[in-house]
């Protein structure tokens, strides 16, 4: 692409080689770079950011490890690894911690709470958000949406904000430390995913206010003392909504003064999105009876902790209405798990207790529910037991 004759050779640049004197790089082939590592590693670029600058860019792999490179050189500067097994790690010297009595951060994760949030970290990696945008399973596809990932350097180049699963992490680029967390109380619920990093006050014309004023100049803010606030907003998985951050907390100044702090958040938050398919199920309106009978989450519990469950009610939607329907009358509570092989599975929902009883909520059995994308082919999966086919 690129115009011909003279006067032309600024526009023939235009989907040429990149060269050293017109671009500014310090290399002649694809394999003098580290971009040809990641396909050596079989890994790609999920999302991409520029530093304001121009002279660094970092990388989200679909590996899970962000790469700060080199713009010059394309080399690899450093590499932040945000895999689960860092987490695991990090959980398992945390309960190792507590089971020796020693002191650990109460703002820390346990492992029931980490599970929850690896368990949709799982989730992710079946969506567009891990795949680049590359269609993956078609139902978890539908779900998630167009949803992608994102990551921004401020307008400094000195730091990168990167969403993870402990909430924004904010990393000084010279020191590769985690200087801060945005939305760390929040992550528990929510999964960031991209985020805007709006700095400082906006520029204001205060010749165009005090025309609009007809020439006063009480519309016109002279409080010079106020502290510039930066906004952060973001969005999350499988939400519909844009939550902002900023150095004001209301919440904590409704503590300072004595006020009602669910009052507060009640107010903070603004909830103009069209109810979903849930929403709905629990104001019990709007909808068929049918309907009302299937959920697309569920959370059991149990004596050791919660486990959350997803449920596809599209898919398979009398096996999710036999289960919510045994939920919700009670033919689950208090039933034990009969049948645990440790490393392999384990087996609940039986009212005798030994694996030998309970019918659908039709009376009987039901026929089985066969989807492509939904496999038992992997960890924390459930799944209905049977004796055969058609013996729901």
């Amino acid at each position: 692409a690129g115009g011909g004759g003279e006067g032309g050779d600024e526009h023939a640049s235009i989907g040429s080689p990149p060269t050293s004197a017109r671009n500014g790089i310090r290399y002649g082939s694809k394999f003098d770079t580290s971009l040809y590592d990641l396909m050596k590693k079989k890994t790609f670029a999920v999302a991409l950011a520029v530093s304001p600058s121009g002279s660094k860019f970092a990388i989200y792999g679909s590996d899970r490890k962000i790469r700060i490179l080199d713009y010059a050189t394309c080399k690899t500067v450093v590499t932040y690894d945000e895999r689960p097994k860092v987490y695991d790690s990090m959980v398992q010297k945390r309960a190792e911690k507590v089971a020796r009595g020693d002191r650990v951060d109460p703002s820390g994760i346990d492992a029931i709470e980490y599970g929850k949030r690896a368990a949709t970290e799982r989730e992710m990696d079946d969506t567009l958000v891990m795949s680049g945008g590359t269609e993956t399973q078609a139902i978890l596809m539908r779900d998630s949406g167009s949803q992608l990932l994102s990551l921004q350097f401020d307008p400094t180049g000195r730091h990168i904000l990167i969403p993870t699963i402990l909430g924004i992490k904010v990393i000084n680029l010279s020191t590769n430390k985690c200087v801060a967390i945005v939305g760390k109380a929040d992550a528990s619920a929510l999964r960031f995913l991209s985020v805007c990093l709006c700095s400082g006050d906006a520029q204001v014309d205060k010749q165009i206010q005090l025309a609009r004023s007809g020439g006063s100049s009480a519309a016109i803010d002279h409080d010079n003392s106020k502290k510039s606030d930066a906004l952060i907003v973001a969005l999350a998985y499988k939400k519909r909504r844009l939550y902002c951050f900023s150095h004001s907390d209301p919440v904590s100044e409704a503590e300072k003064n004595g006020d009602d702090e669910e009052a507060v958040i009640m107010n903070r938050d603004v909830m103009n999105e069209e109810p979903d398919a849930d929403d709905m199920m629990v104001a019990g309106g709007g909808r068929g009876e049918s309907e009302n009978k299937l959920g697309s989450e569920a959370i059991l519990r149990t004596t050791k902790g919660d486990i959350h469950i997803r449920l596809f009610p599209n898919a398979v939607p009398r096996t999710v209405e036999n289960f919510c329907g045994h939920s919700k009358n009670g033919y689950y509570d208090d039933v034990i798990f009969h049948r645990i092989i440790k490393g392999f599975m384990l087996q609940t929902g039986d009212p005798l207790g030994d694996g030998t009883g309970g019918e659908s909520i039709w009376g009987g059995e039901f026929e089985d529910e066969f989807v492509r994308e939904l496999r038992h082919d992997r960890p924390f999966t459930v799944s209905m037991a049977n004796a055969g086919p058609g013996t729901n």
